[in-house]
């Protein structure tokens, strides 16, 4: 597959943008999902995680006007977040095992275009977070999860979570292109998953009573992603929260892939 998608994008005449895309991001899913260890992590673990926090933070909704009586209502969104960041630490640990065996370097003699080779290369992430949106989706209507926005809503919500693995993987594929090495890939996200943990993912904002907590929190981009899909469950549709949301997760896609885009090129000059 690797020495046909080269081929196909050497051919005299350029590709269409989107075929470059597609030729490159087939490879990407099918060697994705050939690794089932890549995959079965990043759906199950927001749904453990899901689970013992549902468990240990229900009485939390008997609070005086916290905004759903059922705590998996308010906490199944961060299923979706966090399974668009484990997406896109596959996208960006499998774009550095590129680098390192050379396929990147071979893209490079080809006429494809940087933004197509990205987008294409973590695709297979990005098709992880679409799986594992559906089943966190099905496993939270199994288990009592209500919708107030209806099936629209619902449809909304994977789409904005497979949107933001989107945009995450920008940031996968910047820490690949300029590190070139999956080890450091893998060592650089917990940080960035320390963001979650000081965020709104377990409260909202006005409960946390540490004014720097609420400070950080209020302020955190993730926050913003968290409570524009919380809204679509729990509180109808908004557009003081939804409208953030896009515009935070298109903030961080437009601004990370333009930063690996321009690693890329340096890379691709040095070689």
């Amino acid at each position: 597959m690797t020495s046909v998608a080269i081929d196909a994008l050497a051919t005299r005449h350029e590709p269409p943008p989107l075929r470059q895309v597609a030729m490159i991001a087939r490879r990407s899913v099918n060697r994705t999902f050939r690794q089932p260890a890549l995959v079965i992590p990043v759906i199950l673990f927001p749904l453990i995680l899901l689970a013992v926090n549902a468990a240990g933070l229900s009485s939390i909704t008997k609070l005086p006007h916290f905004p759903t009586d059922s705590y998996i209502n308010f906490a199944i969104v961060v299923c979706f977040v966090q399974g668009a960041l484990f997406a896109a630490i596959t996208a960006g640990t499998e774009l550095a095992s590129d680098i390192q065996k050379g396929f990147l370097d071979r893209l490079a003699l080809t006429p494809a275009r940087r933004w197509a080779v990205l987008v294409g290369a973590t695709f297979g992430g990005t098709a992880v977070s679409v799986v594992g949106s559906v089943i966190y989706l099905v496993v939270g209507l199994i288990f009592g999860v209500h919708i107030e926005t209806g099936v629209v809503g619902a449809i909304v919500l994977v789409l904005l979570a497979v949107y933001i693995a989107l945009a995450f993987a920008g940031i996968g594929a910047w820490l690949a292109i300029l590190t070139g090495s999956p080890e450091a890939v893998q060592g650089m996200f917990p940080l960035l998953f320390v963001l979650f943990f000081l965020s709104t993912m377990n409260l909202p904002a006005d409960f946390i009573e540490k004014a720097w907590f609420r400070a950080i929190a209020r302020a955190n981009p993730i926050s913003f992603l968290i409570d524009g899909m919380r809204g679509l469950v729990i509180g109808g549709w908004d557009a003081g929260t939804l409208i953030p949301c896009v515009a935070v997760a298109t903030a961080i896609l437009v601004l990370f892939y333009g930063l690996a885009a321009r690693s890329l090129r340096r890379r691709v000059q040095r070689t």
